[in-house]
């Protein structure tokens, strides 16, 4: 075991699959104790059995439920030293959903390659309801800011803290097809500068990742075709796997990133390319 998270208290939301369970598995590797958060109890206890932690069911988007949860914490541990906020959805999307969008696109870029005209489009935007639209947002965005209000209650007076939040690459360049994620999305990369800002004076750092396609149950929703368009538009070729971001996680978590706040790392085989 390395060393690197040592006689760290650490607590990931959406820990109980995918980006998250890497996370709880490489923070613990490194020698933090971990808070596994998910939705689903049972995701939440089988992570944390795996890893020696702690599970900690609660809904992200629940202010009250979030509130309770740190408040456990706070009064379990006396202490909380990094923050993740992972937990997120896809939007959803039926199979029968995914192979017509696979076909939109592939018939847009037909149209394309022929010269035109082009007559299919992707009407998401205008198509979507209130419930979709607040419901990704509650999630991504609520979710975030409801668990970074309270890590700052217990981290405040310990003059001390780190908090990781989960963007995305289509919050930095955007995404035909998914406006309300892009949105959440890009306010989380927001939220990271500010809160970065207000809180460094108390030695907390507040940084953001912004992966790229990842080969996680967040991509189910798309066709093996769209899977593969996507990795040939990669330069590196490939999907990400959960790795490629869980040890983005660790560094920012770890003392090695003592001089990084208010930043975003993006790990995403060079598929947006920034600053």
């Amino acid at each position: 075991m390395a060393d690197r998270l040592q006689g760290k208290l650490a607590l990931v939301t959406g820990g109980g699959s995918g980006l998250g369970e890497a996370i709880c598995t490489r923070f613990a590797q490194e020698g933090a104790t971990v808070i596994v958060n998910d939705l689903r109890a049972e995701a939440a206890e089988r992570v944390a059995a795996a890893v020696g932690g702690h599970a900690a069911p609660f809904d992200v988007a629940d202010s009250a439920a979030v509130a309770d949860a740190f408040a456990k914490v706070a009064a379990n541990h006396g202490r909380l030293d990094v923050l993740v906020n992972n937990a997120g959805i896809a939007p959803p999307t039926t199979p029968a959903e995914a192979e017509d969008r696979t076909a939109q696109v592939l018939q847009q870029i037909s149209e394309l390659q022929a010269g035109g005209p082009v007559t299919t489009f992707l009407d998401v935007t205008v198509d979507m309801t209130d419930e979709a639209w607040r419901q990704m947002l509650s999630i991504h965005l609520d979710g975030t800011f409801y668990c970074t209000r309270e890590a700052l209650k217990i981290m405040n007076p310990q003059m001390a803290g780190c908090i990781v939040n989960m963007g995305s690459i289509m919050g930095t360049s955007g995404g035909a097809g998914a406006p309300h994620y892009c949105a959440a999305k890009a306010a989380i990369l927001g939220l990271t500068r500010s809160v970065a800002r207000e809180v460094v004076l108390r030695n907390i750092r507040v940084n953001a990742i912004a992966p790229g396609y990842i080969d996680t149950p967040l991509l189910e929703v798309m066709t093996p075709t769209m899977k593969g368009l996507i990795a040939a538009q990669t330069p590196m070729q490939r999907l990400g796997d959960p790795d490629d971001i869980a040890w983005a996680a660790v560094y920012l978590a770890s003392d090695e990133a003592k001089y990084v706040t208010g930043q975003t790392l993006s790990p995403n085989g060079g598929w947006h390319m920034s600053q």
